[in-house]
């Protein structure tokens, strides 16, 4: 008898097991041992689990989990079960860890805390660390929660974005940080949270992504040589445009050519030799999908 009940699928590939087994970790070690001895908050639960652990001695994985819980079950009910599933399995995991690694460590820091210099540090690393941890564990298909889910819910009925949302929610957190932990955790805070937002960027923009360069080559007379070295030298195609120079009103030929890093010198030799007089502009490209690049099917995670 078949089933009606339609399988959940989370992950499509084992790097999307790889990536949640070290994400939550990864998260969770730098604010176990960066964030927490150092009074800094990272925005989100994990900033309000550092808070109440400073206020009330509560074990930080534990308050995560708790003060998760009624958020993912309010996204279970908007955005689906599957939904829920990743939610749970990024905030979760991070959670544990974060006890695992506070019962080890005790919460001693490894850095004299007393000392503003490795108080900076710790925001540093904690911030590049804890961003790490996220951008992995979201490229994994899921997510850590928090003030993710709270940002989502209130975007589905406002019209407030995203991300506009994440970040008033984020500062009131690290405001009440500074309130009761002290001006300098408010300070540092914010340090740690534009590192963790630059290693999230990059993480979930470069890493992984193939990144590459978009190239614009404009040539008044080689057009057709650069073109055809580009794919039997370096086995790409490309887009021809026409157009006009605005200031002699001449037809001009432009071929977009999309490659790896690592042939952008090789392409640069190419129109150096076809036309040194040629206009070349090119653009950091962070993720190529299609035919000579990373599949789009491997891309995309299928809703089932």
């Amino acid at each position: 008898m078949k089933s009606n009940l339609k399988r959940i699928t989370i992950f499509h590939s084992w790097t999307d097991y790889l990536y949640l087994l070290i994400g939550p970790f990864v998260a969770a070690f730098g604010i176990a041992v960066f964030y927490t001895p150092a009074k800094i908050s990272g925005g989100g639960t994990s900033g309000i689990g550092v808070i109440l652990y400073y206020l009330f001695g509560f074990d930080q994985g534990i308050s995560n989990m708790i003060i998760n819980l009624p958020l993912i079950i309010s996204g279970m009910v908007i955005f689906g079960k599957k939904y829920a599933v990743r939610v749970f399995l990024g905030s979760y995991s991070m959670s544990i860890w974060i006890s695992l690694i506070t019962r080890f460590t005790s919460n001693q820091p490894i850095l004299d805390v007393t000392d503003p210099v490795y108080v900076m540090v710790s925001a540093i690393f904690g911030g590049i660390l804890f961003g790490t941890g996220i951008g992995l564990t979201m490229k994994s298909g899921c997510n850590t929660g928090g003030t993710d889910i709270l940002a989502q819910i209130i975007n589905r009925f406002t019209p407030f974005s995203v991300g506009s949302i994440s970040l008033v929610a984020n500062f009131f957190i690290v405001s009440s940080a500074g309130v009761f932990l002290g001006l300098d955790s408010l300070l540092f805070s914010l340090i740690g949270m534009f590192c963790s937002s630059r290693a999230l960027n990059f993480i979930l923009l470069g890493l992984g992504n193939n990144l590459s360069k978009s190239v614009h080559i404009i040539s008044d007379y080689k057009i057709s040589g650069i073109s055809r070295r580009v794919v039997d030298e370096l086995g790409h195609s490309g887009i021809l445009f026409e157009g006009q120079g605005l200031y002699t009103s001449k037809s001009k030929e432009m071929i977009l050519v999309v490659i790896p890093n690592n042939q952008l010198r090789k392409l640069l030799r190419i129109i150096n030799e076809e036309d040194p007089k040629a206009f070349v502009f090119v653009n950091e490209t962070y993720q190529v999908l299609g035919k000579g690049f990373k599949r789009l099917e491997r891309e995309i995670k299928l809703e089932s």
